[in-house]
């Protein structure tokens, strides 16, 4: 296995860094287990690195012309596309994902290898711009890096950076429609050209249904629309799909994720640390928590005092008073679970409803049997209808909640993702859920997809697969559909029901 090149100075050390972080990201998207994710980044990043800086010497000799080369980032994410190819054939495809195999042997593959004027626009478009707008456009768009934090690594200036990254998207958008005008295409394509470029020029503009059934049927046409239309928030899709290839849209909600990590509150030690943002939020939440501590703690040495001060009256209304003036610290404790009562099964009443069975008395268990029913559409409710001991030891926990998310949607296709909170650890998960019309799961990312009819079930990866009492687990997912797209139902974690987030 070959080490990572060593970095030549404290700079390019730093960029060795980030980009090991991405390279491994798509990497392991590209493999069958971390083993063969880590072997195959040492590769691709050797093999990208040699490459970068053989670019950068060739355009230093050669008088000042630009070469025509990716960021780094991106060209070491084709590097590893270019190594998994090596290696399939080499014979170690099967250390590889089984369909990014089969897309490495398909006419899809050919294309980002092939005649350059072939190869998908957004490529195209992004080799020609200027290295310091690729870096721009790509770390905020794929990378999904708040500018701030951009401009900062590119040397920009913050006031005028949200400026300058609508100058690069205008930009590409006229490369890649420079590009498309000189790709060989066929009459009816160039008929359309001119057309697609006005339609996507406006936010308000609707594409006329000839095109639109053109633009389905058209996969060039159809990357075009997508680089040349910079409103709608498809420019990141279209750039990791056009550059990358396959895994594109992975890739990009996985950068996404990392990104949230790196930069949220829940991560003191983040990417944006300087910046002060991740330790103010926990900052306050301490104070917030220490506040409502020394709050109570007065309250009740208040509530003592006043008890034994000698007031006139009674002693019982002397309790009374005080009864009543520590109520309101009191009555907090047992009220917060009841709003959640509805969407969890009652975990605590399941014992004293099956006592109140054994005694023969109807009444009580009547409704918590009503509740379930109503708030279980998935078809969940027959272990409280039951009424076996056996069915309800194992519903007398809940084991999760799940929360769907369908994140983008197209004329035949969508993109959602599914965050799952556990109860209980987990030492491996397994989710499943039904479609209701159809819908056809063809990618996923953090999880290994099966299908049978319309029942889906996604299982963990390897790097995923423990989950701590209370945690969440998400994998998303590419899928089709035809005339209706309505939500799923039914999940379940490894066989255990799930109650839906509202």
């Amino acid at each position: 296995m070959p080490d990572l090149p060593t970095p030549q100075d404290a700079a390019e050390a730093a960029l060795f860094s980030e980009c090991w972080d991405a390279v491994l990201a798509y990497a392991d998207l590209c493999t069958s287990g971390s083993t063969a994710a880590a072997q195959l980044g040492r590769e691709a990043f050797a093999h990208g690195t040699r490459e970068a800086r053989a670019a950068e010497t060739g355009q230093a000799r050669s008088a000042g012309r630009r070469a025509v080369r990716l960021p780094r980032i991106p060209l070491l994410l084709t590097a590893v596309r270019t190594t998994a190819a090596a290696w399939e054939e080499e014979g170690q495809g099967h250390k590889l994902d089984p369909d990014l195999r089969l897309w490495l042997n398909s006419d899809k593959a050919v294309r980002y290898t092939g005649p350059p004027l072939q190869r998908p626009l957004a490529l195209r478009g992004l080799r020609d711009l200027q290295q310091a707008d690729a870096e721009l456009l790509w770390l905020a768009e794929v990378e999904a890096l708040p500018l701030s934090v951009v401009a900062r690594r590119l040397g920009l200036d913050p006031a005028t950076a949200a400026e300058e990254l609508q100058q690069v998207r205008t930009l590409f958008r006229d490369r890649c429609h420079r590009n498309h005008l000189d790709t060989p295409m066929d009459a009816r394509c160039r008929s359309y050209a001119r057309l697609l470029d006005a339609v996507t020029r406006s936010s308000a503009a609707d594409a006329p249904g000839d095109l639109s059934r053109h633009l389905a049927t058209c996969v060039q046409c159809a990357e075009a629309a997508a680089c040349l239309r910079l409103h709608g928030g498809g420019l990141p899709g279209a750039l990791a799909g056009g550059v990358i290839g396959w895994g594109g849209l992975a890739y990009l909600e996985r950068r996404r994720r990392a990104a949230e990590v790196r930069l949220g509150a829940g991560r003191p030690d983040g990417a944006d640390k300087a910046s002060g943002e991740p330790e103010d939020g926990e900052q306050k939440a301490r104070v917030a928590r220490n506040g409502l501590l020394v709050a109570a703690v007065l309250v009740s040495v208040l509530a003592l005092g006043v008890s034994m001060m000698p007031f006139g009256g009674s002693g019982d209304d002397l309790g009374a008073r005080g009864d009543a003036g520590r109520q309101p610290v009191a009555d907090p404790n047992p009220e917060p679970p009841l709003p959640s009562a509805p969407d969890l099964p009652p975990a605590t009443s399941k014992p004293a409803d099956d006592a109140t069975e054994n005694t023969g008395k109807s009444e009580k268990p009547a409704k918590p049997e009503g509740t379930n029913r109503h708030t279980e559409p998935q078809g969940t409710s027959s272990p409280t209808e039951s009424g076996e001991s056996g069915e309800s030891d194992e519903s007398e926990n809940p084991t999760c909640r799940v929360e769907y998310d369908l994140v983008n949607q197209w004329p035949d296709g969508f993109q959602a993702t599914v965050t799952v909170t556990s109860s209980k650890p987990l030492d491996s998960w397994r989710v499943s859920w039904s479609f209701r019309d159809g819908q056809q799961v063809g990618q996923m990312w953090d999880a290994s997809v099966s299908q049978d009819g319309s029942r889906v079930t996604a299982t963990a990866a390897d790097y995923n697969r423990s989950v701590p009492a209370g945690g969440d687990l998400a994998f998303g997912f590419l899928s089709s559909w035809r005339g209706k797209n309505s939500p799923p139902y039914g999940f379940t974690l490894n066989g255990q029901d799930c109650a839906k987030s509202s």
